[in-house]
């Protein structure tokens, strides 16, 4: 039998994560050859997974990393089954590793190398994790990005603004403002920038909802066609001012929409400025 050292012992436990019974044994197993051990016990952490692999993954972390001359923003949403774990060191180093070989690679989906990053972790852990989504948002001339993420980062934003004059984006007041939009954006979770970006069946479906809702209402009974048609269509007007991002009261300050807060700062920089685009991720939705 080899000889194993606590040392060795040690060694293995800070590379695996698994315990010092469990380092020792594996090292005897493989007769004192660490790379033989590290595997055994990689191949045991594979299968505890595999045991754990149908449990629900609802708790995790967003990470957003943005390139450092701002042409381009990766979002990654990093789930595990427990808050616990989504508060691990270890675990938000990896949401950020991700992030960045994604931005660095100009990855835009989810692959093998980066789902591998994500099971040498969830093997050492022993707790079932995945990579739920990425998402790439690149931003052209005259584009600009920015990002917010939300408490313990279970909200992460990228919000990206356009400009006729892309050298107010300099401007710590203008950059401010975006920001602004990224944390109004994360507080209310607009469903669309605008109404020409709402899918027609989702207007359809709206409008049989609020017929039911106006069907049962004995205060519209006996009430012309017309004007139920003009109640029906104030109703869906309404809501859709409610969901669509440049509608909806500015977080800032709610005597203004969004769309309105945005021409402010246009009168402000003399410049037009407008949202080009947003990512809303959410942990678990």
């Amino acid at each position: 039998m080899a000889d194993i050292s606590a040392a060795d012992v040690k060694r293995l436990r800070e590379k695996t994560g698994a315990g010092m019974m469990e380092c020792k044994n594996a090292l005897v197993s493989a007769e004192g050859d660490f790379d033989q051990a590290e595997k055994l016990l990689k191949e045991k952490g594979l299968a505890a997974l595999e045991k754990r692999s149908d449990r629900a993954t609802n708790e995790g972390k967003i990470f957003v990393k943005i390139k450092d001359d701002g042409s381009k923003a990766v979002l990654v949403e990093l789930s595990s089954e427990t808050d616990f774990v989504a508060r691990n060191p270890d675990f938000i180093v990896l949401g950020n590793a991700i992030a960045g070989i994604a931005l660095e690679k100009g990855y835009d989906a989810v692959n093998d190398e980066l789902a591998g990053m994500v099971t040498e972790l969830a093997t050492k852990i022993r707790e079932n994790m995945g990579l739920k989504r990425l998402k790439a948002v690149s931003a052209g001339s005259g584009e600009y990005l920015t990002q917010y993420i939300h408490g313990d980062g279970n909200i992460g934003v990228v919000v990206k603004c356009a400009s006729d004059k892309p050298e107010i984006f300099k401007d710590e007041e203008v950059k401010s403002f975006v920001f602004s939009l990224a944390l109004h954006i994360a507080a209310f979770n607009p469903y669309a920038l605008d109404k020409s970006k709402i899918d027609s069946a989702y207007i359809t479906e709206q409008e049989e909802i609020f017929r039911k809702q106006m069907e049962q209402d004995e205060k519209l009974k006996g009430k012309p066609a017309n004007v139920l048609e003009g109640i029906l269509k104030g109703k869906i007007n309404k809501h859709l001012s409610e969901i669509c991002l440049l509608e909806q009261g500015y977080v800032k300050d709610e005597k203004l929409t969004v769309a309105q807060a945005l021409a402010e700062c246009g009168k402000k920089t003399g410049a037009q400025v407008s949202i080009a685009d947003y990512v809303y991720f959410k942990v678990g939705v």
